[in-house]
């Protein structure tokens, strides 16, 4: 500990005397010894010294009341005047002006050099280092054991806290992932104190730390422990997404036997024989982060795997708690800076069930809302989830004309068509919904059924073309 001036005061072998009145810095550590003859040391202070002098430049009373004045102004902390050299004793006006401005003032005699005090001073702040560096180097050691021994983010948070006597919470843009207690509550930049974590992506997470705390030093060094735990945390996240993924993609696919399809879902934590719903998260700008982000605490427990580009998230569940669950992870993703939009599954058993799941819950993301939950049994999903249909040949075939011909002329027959066909056949409503003449709607028709060989007007037609422009909208999600 950092000696302060009673401790120098009661030392025998140093035979120091307090010569003015106590003042309230006694109790106060001593930063530093200053030797110092100047008139004017100010600018060789910054303040807690305990300056050192024989006077010998005050030899007037308005020099040494100046003097007193110049080191209180300092921040010195107290003054010890050597005897025997300049002065036999200590001038009573440089000790009138230290009581009137509570500087304590110290007798050194003449057989102590001012060397041993600034020596004493010096080894207990030497000491003081070097507990403060074991006791760093113990609490490293705290934190790394966290991680080494399976505690986790958790574990190691938990430690932190302790160490500070403080709340943590890391966060991953806005999403908590951890809190050093349940009772940590919601950082605020008025309350907390943010430490970016670097994790390859710019403010990606932070550990907040609520005031007040003192920070030893710990604090970087669990920066850098965090910011490796959250990679590592990534990377297995990706790799098993993309296990789950590969096995996923031959279930969808219809490539299995139902047999093997059951015992490859089940080596991925999936079990087949219970109901489960797929909630699948799609994004277009941050398909990336998709493969490695967290999930929501309530889907902690579920399989995940990443599917053309897509999140899929294969929960046990009856249904009911399906729109839920799908609020949660959209939430969550938009929380941590993932603009998705969320399709919910069906429930159903067996493998067969799992891969109509997946086409429902594929065919409501493409309706474009945060959250998107199963509507009744879609043709259009049975057949995405048959292999033996040619669909995508059937789509192109109906409809490849119109891309084509709305690419090359600048047109709108396909826009013109799903219009139509969403406004059950109405050319008047039509014609009001795209702000048309009606002999032009009428017009479009004609060209679509030219360029199709598929009449819109006609009932048969009309469900092939519906189930083509349908077809093609799912595939391309």
């Amino acid at each position: 500990m950092a000696l302060t001036l009673s401790d120098l005061l009661s030392r025998p072998d140093l035979g120091l005397r307090l010569a003015g009145s106590a003042g309230s810095t006694l109790g106060a550590e001593i930063q530093w010894v200053a030797v110092t003859e100047l008139e004017n040391p100010a600018p060789f202070l910054s303040g807690g010294e305990l300056v050192l002098t024989t006077g010998v430049r005050q030899r007037s009373a308005i020099e040494q009341r100046r003097f007193v004045r110049v080191l209180q102004r300092a921040g010195t902390l107290g003054i010890g005047f050597g005897v025997g050299l300049g002065h036999d004793e200590i001038p009573s006006a440089l000790i009138a002006e230290a009581n009137r401005w509570g500087v304590p003032v110290i007798e050194v005699p003449y057989q102590t050099p001012f060397m041993a005090i600034g020596k004493l001073v010096a080894d207990s702040h030497s000491a003081d280092h070097y507990a403060s560096l074991e006791r760093l180097i113990a609490e490293h050691q705290v934190l790394a054991r966290s991680l080494l021994t399976g505690g986790g983010l958790a574990d190691l948070l938990r430690n932190l806290g302790q160490m500070l006597s403080t709340d943590l919470v890391l966060t991953q843009f806005t999403a908590q992932l951890y809190a050093s207690s349940p009772d940590a509550g919601t950082p605020s930049m008025d309350r907390w104190v943010p430490y970016p974590i670097p994790t390859g992506r710019r403010d990606a997470s932070t550990l907040w730390a609520k005031k007040p705390f003192e920070d030893t030093g710990i604090v970087s060094y669990a920066q850098n422990l965090i910011s490796l735990e959250l990679n590592n945390l990534m990377k297995q996240r990706q790799a098993q997404r993309a296990l789950a993924g590969q096995v996923m993609n031959d279930v969808v696919r219809g490539t299995l036997e139902a047999d093997e399809a059951s015992r490859r879902l089940a080596g991925v934590g999936v079990n087949s024989t219970r109901r489960n719903v797929v909630l699948l998260a799609e994004s277009a700008a941050h398909h990336k982060n998709l493969r490695g982000t967290t999930l929501p605490p309530a889907l902690e427990s579920a399989v995940s795997a990443t599917l053309d580009h897509d999140l899929v998230v294969v929960v046990e569940d009856d249904g009911a708690r399906a729109p839920r669950l799908g609020r949660l992870l959209a939430d969550h993703l938009t929380e941590a800076g993932i603009h998705a939009t969320v399709g919910i599954g069906g429930s159903y058993t067996k493998p067969n069930g799992l891969r109509w799941s997946y086409f429902e819950a594929k065919e409501a993301a493409t309706r474009g809302l945060d959250v998107n939950e199963p509507e009744r049994l879609s043709l259009t999903s049975l057949l995405l989830a048959s292999e033996d249909v040619p669909l995508a040949d059937m789509a192109g075939e109906a409809v490849g004309p119109l891309v084509r011909f709305d690419a090359q002329h600048g047109a709108e027959l396909v826009h013109t068509l799903e219009t139509y066909l969403n406004l059950n056949g109405s050319v008047a409503q039509v014609a009001e919904e795209l702000n048309l003449h009606r002999n032009t709607v009428r017009y479009r028709l004609g060209q679509i059924a030219e360029l199709t060989g598929y009449d819109p007007a006609v009932t048969a037609d009309r469900v092939q073309l519906y189930l083509a422009l349908a077809v093609r909208k799912v595939a391309k999600a």
